[in-house]
């Protein structure tokens, strides 16, 4: 497989992930992160630096000598609320935060892309590396795209990877075409009357129609791959009364995911589920109110920008997944899709790897050159390199 990073260089690349690991930013807190991404490639020398971008967002610029397209590669600030479990000696030092969905591996990847432009730069065009905030929430790439600093570096084409526990170790999937599902959540608050627990008859409890309203989702199931029909409600949480032994609920609260493969079919499928909740709300004596978050859109990789990705994989004879996309889940870079010819690909993290968002992941450390290797196999391809790219 062609490297374009020696073994020293992997280790500056290995030690630094492991450091980002240590101190995690949750959405919208990545202040910190952002500032030791802007030191860390402060002597790649790029031509511009965009802080505070969406948030805390960063965008290095790296110009090349003659005009040509504008390249971005994207990857995430952000880790999770989620209390790693782990004997690593570079564990999270944060309690209840950690990188568990890989990112801290993903800026790495870009770093290692920053350091080798230091060197090559493009011959053509610019290449930007976007620190995305906010991945998790769904609301950095749309916070990105409205910032009027984004309009002097929009893209005419964007790249991004993800990697994926389930797939063999270094192997891709990408395509042209749907790749991951649309996806939103819906928080439902039902507010009745509390009573005495020897009598519930003086109260309004919402037990009952919490009970239907679960029942009622098993409706919204339909198909079981991606493709036109399919769409998932899933249940997540439900909270109801207090714990104790006296007093019947008097409210409840009940959180859902719902995902369709079509961004700009989410709010037909709201107003279903919605429906039929507002009608058990009321038939039950029932207040309601609701509130939507997290919207991720759809994925969907242009035909040029993903052969991009499928002949930098080939190059380095990466081998490829060819039934594994496009999957149920969502990822918050569809939007950019909307400005530039747009690629998502999955890096595989090995099978027996623990799925992201779970306590015991980690980002295995043998994916920074390969997937650093992809990027810099695509801006060969659109933009050249001013010295040899080291193939």
């Amino acid at each position: 497989m062609t490297s374009y990073f020696d073994d020293s260089e992997i280790a500056i690349l290995r030690a630094w992930r492991h450091k980002l690991h240590q101190f995690p930013e949750i959405s919208g807190e990545e202040a910190e992160t952002a500032r030791e991404v802007v030191s860390f490639l402060a002597d790649t020398s790029p031509d511009k630096v965009v802080t505070q971008l969406g948030g805390h967002g960063v965008a290095l610029v790296y110009e090349g000598a003659e005009a040509g397209p504008t390249v971005m590669l994207r990857c995430e600030l952000d880790a999770l609320q989620i209390h790693e479990i782990s004997d690593l000696p570079y564990r999270s030092r944060v309690d209840g935060k950690a990188h568990m969905c890989g990112h801290d591996g993903h800026m790495t990847m870009m770093a290692a892309v920053g350091r080798h432009l230091a060197g090559n730069r493009p011959a053509r065009g610019r290449a930007i590396l976007l620190f995305q905030p906010a991945e998790e929430t769904a609301h950095g790439a749309e916070a990105v795209l409205a910032d009027p600093k984004f309009g002097a570096i929009t893209p005419d084409y964007s790249f991004a990877i993800h990697n994926m526990p389930g797939l063999p170790l270094a192997h891709v999937a990408v395509a042209a075409g749907q790749i991951t599902c649309a996806s939103m959540g819906l928080r439902v608050e039902l507010t009745g009357k509390t009573a005495h627990a020897s009598m519930p008859e003086t109260g309004v409890s919402p037990a009952t129609a919490v009970a239907r309203i679960i029942t009622g989702l098993e409706k919204f199931q339909t198909g079981e791959v991606v493709a036109q029909g399919f769409q998932r409600v899933t249940l997540t949480s439900v909270q109801m009364g207090k714990p104790v032994f006296g007093i019947t609920p008097g409210s409840a609260e009940i959180r859902m995911t719902l995902r369709r493969p079509e961004s700009d079919k989410m709010p037909a499928l709201l107003e279903d589920v919605l429906s039929m909740i507002r009608a058990t709300a009321a038939e039950e004596g029932l207040a309601l109110a609701h509130t939507t978050h997290n919207f991720f859109r759809a994925c969907i990789n242009d035909p040029d920008a993903a052969a991009a990705f499928e002949t930098a994989a080939d190059r380095m004879n990466l081998s490829p997944v060819t039934d594994y996309v496009p999957i149920r889940g969502a990822e918050d870079f569809g939007l950019f899709g909307s400005c530039s010819k747009s690629a998502l690909l999955f890096i595989g993290a090995g099978m027996d790897k623990p799925m992201v968002h779970n306590p015991d992941y980690d980002f295995p450390d043998e994916l920074i050159p390969v997937g650093a290797g992809l990027f810099l196999g695509v801006l060969d391809q659109l933009l050249g390199f001013a010295q040899p790219a080291g193939r």
